[in-house]
C-alpha cells in the first residue's frame, strides 16, 4: 500500500530521496527539536504529548531527557507516520500511539498531559484557534506548551519568487512561472500556511486561557546560505506534503526550451558553488496552563 501524503513527504519527497540533501535538513531540524524541548522544561516522570509528531522527531528527543518512569503520546493525523513511530519504538512501553489531528484531539482526555509540543504543524491546520483550546484541554493544571512554527508569510510577501534563493538571476522570468503553478494550482491548499503571522499565535495562546506566555521570534532577509547542491535532486523535492516537487511545477511550467534553459543555469550555480540566500522567519512559543482557573 503506498503510504499516504504526510508520510511520502517525510520519507521521501521531503529531500529528494537522498542522503546528502536529508544530512543538510538535519542540522535545522535538530535545532528545532532541542528549541522546543528546551522550552518545554520537563520533568523526569512527565507526560508529554507530541502533537502531529510525524516520524518522531520531538517525541523520541523528548524519550531521550525523560526517566523511567515518563511517557510520550504521540499524535498524528496520518496512521502511515504513527507506523513508523511505532517501529522506531521498538516496544518501548512509555510510547503511546494516537491518530488525531491537532484541533480534535479527542482521543486524549482531559487534563492528562503534562506538557504539549508541536513542529510546524499549526501552518496546516484552518482551525489554529481550536487547535490552541484542546492544548489547554488536555493539559494538567501548571502543564506547559512549546511549539515551533515557520510564519511562512514573511518570506511570501518579500520574496514570492524567490524559489530556490537565487536572487536577481537570468531566469527570475522561469522562476516567476513556476511560483505561479504553486499559488494558481495549490493555493487554497496551502493558505493555511500563510495565512497568520506570530502575533497571532500570541492573541490564540491568550485567548485559550494560557499565561506565561513567551514568543522568540526570529526573521532573515537574504542572509548567506548555503550552495543549491544538486539540482537533479532538489527537483525530486517538494516544498510541503500538499504541492507538487520543483520538478513537477517546473514541468507544468515551462516549455522544453525554457526547462532546459532553467537546467543550464541552476546546474551551473552549482558548478560554481555559489551561496544561496535564506529569507524566512520562525517562532518558538511556550506558555503554561495556570495552576488556578480564573
Amino acid at each position: 500500500m503506498t503510504p499516504d501524503k504526510w508520510a511520502q513527504w517525510l520519507l521521501s519527497r521531503r529531500d529528494g530521496d537522498d542522503a546528502d540533501l536529508r544530512a543538510r535538513h538535519a542540522a535545522d531540524l535538530a535545532a528545532f527539536r532541542d528549541g522546543v524541548l528546551d522550552r518545554a522544561a520537563l520533568a523526569a516522570d512527565d507526560v508529554l504529548l507530541d502533537v502531529g509528531c510525524g516520524t518522531g522527531l520531538i517525541g523520541f528527543g523528548a524519550l531521550d531527557r525523560l526517566g523511567p518512569d515518563g511517557r510520550v503520546v504521540f499524535s498524528d493525523i496520518s496512521p502511515d507516520v504513527l507506523d513508523v513511530c511505532r517501529r522506531t519504538a521498538d516496544g518501548d512501553g512509555r510510547c503511546r500511539f494516537v491518530v488525531a489531528p491537532a484541533d480534535d484531539l479527542a482521543g486524549i482526555a482531559d487534563a492528562s498531559v503534562d506538557v504539549v509540543t508541536t513542529r510546524s504543524v499549526l501552518i496546516y491546520s484552518e482551525r489554529k484557534a481550536d487547535a490552541f483550546a484542546e492544548f489547554f484541554r488536555v493539559l494538567r493544571p501548571g502543564g506547559r506548551i512549546s511549539l515551533f512554527e515557520p510564519v511562512n508569510g514573511f518570506a511570501a510577501r518579500l520574496r514570492p519568487d524567490d524559489l530556490f534563493g537565487t536572487g536577481d538571476s537570468p531566469v527570475n522570468d522561469l522562476i516567476a512561472k513556476v511560483g505561479d503553478v504553486y499559488r494558481g494550482t495549490t493555493g487554497e491548499a496551502t493558505r493555511p500556511m500563510t495565512d497568520f503571522d506570530e502575533r497571532d499565535l500570541l492573541d490564540w495562546a491568550v485567548t485559550a486561557g494560557f499565561e506565561a506566555v513567551e514568543l522568540d521570534y526570529r526573521a532573515q532577509i537574504d542572509v548567506p546560505a548555503g550552495p543549491v547542491g544538486d539540482w537533479e535532486t532538489l527537483k525530486r523535492a517538494a516544498p510541503n506534503p500538499l504541492v507538487p516537487t520543483y520538478g513537477e511545477a517546473v514541468a507544468a511550467a515551462l516549455t522544453v526550451d525554457e526547462r532546459e534553459r532553467l537546467d543550464a543555469y541552476m546546474t551551473a550555480l552549482v558548478a560554481a558553488g555559489t551561496p544561496t540566500r535564506r529569507t524566512m522567519a520562525s517562532a518558538f512559543l511556550r506558555a503554561r496552563r495556570p495552576h488556578r482557573e480564573r
